[in-house]
């Protein structure tokens, strides 16, 4: 007998109840609403990505925007940034991605699942789908860990802690120290 297998039409039928769904590989993940250090984390890296992306006219950030890479594989990073180029490619009419964005911003929330989602599934599903860099995001242990695509797959680079710098060679000139992220999270 075959497993459910969950699809973007599946998706679209659930109900609007203020939890975030989202398919990866067939299999429907569900999240309650974040914790507000969670949102913060989210709205400061996009802020700071928004920033560098206005100031230089290299792209865009956007937070949790859907990602339909295929039909059972639906997703709603909490931040990404994706390049003009990729975004005219990438961009369709339902206003969703359908195409990877260079960065994908995951910040872990409390549990083990949630854990598991992103440090499994997800980094599996975005090194596939050939996103180029993914950070993970530990407001609770305050720490980033970047991954980059090496040898077409995605490959824990470093773990930045507060002193340290976070930057890339996706996002030329932009740089923040890690303790900016967790500015005023306790």
């Amino acid at each position: 007998m075959d497993s459910l297998r969950w699809t973007s039409q599946d998706l679209e039928a659930l109900p609007d109840d203020g939890k975030r769904y989202e398919i990866v590989d067939g299999e429907l993940y569900m999240s309650k609403q974040p914790h507000w250090h969670h949102q913060r984390i989210c709205l400061r890296l996009g802020s700071l990505l928004d920033q560098w992306s206005i100031e230089t006219g290299a792209g865009e950030a956007n937070g949790a925007p859907g990602v339909i890479f295929d039909d059972d594989d639906d997703v709603a990073p909490d931040v990404l940034w994706i390049s003009k180029d990729r975004l005219e490619m990438a961009l369709h009419s339902d206003g969703k991605l359908h195409a990877a964005p260079e960065l994908v911003v995951e910040v872990l929330s409390p549990g083990m699942t949630n854990a598991a989602r992103d440090r499994k599934a997800k980094l599996k599903l975005y090194s596939q789908r050939g996103v180029l860099e993914y950070w993970i995001v530990s407001w609770q242990e305050r720490y980033v860990e970047v991954y980059r695509r090496e040898n077409a797959l995605l490959k824990l680079q470093y773990t930045l802690y507060e002193n340290d710098v976070l930057q890339s060679p996706l996002l030329p000139g932009f740089h923040c120290q890690v303790k900016q992220i967790f500015a005023g999270i306790s």
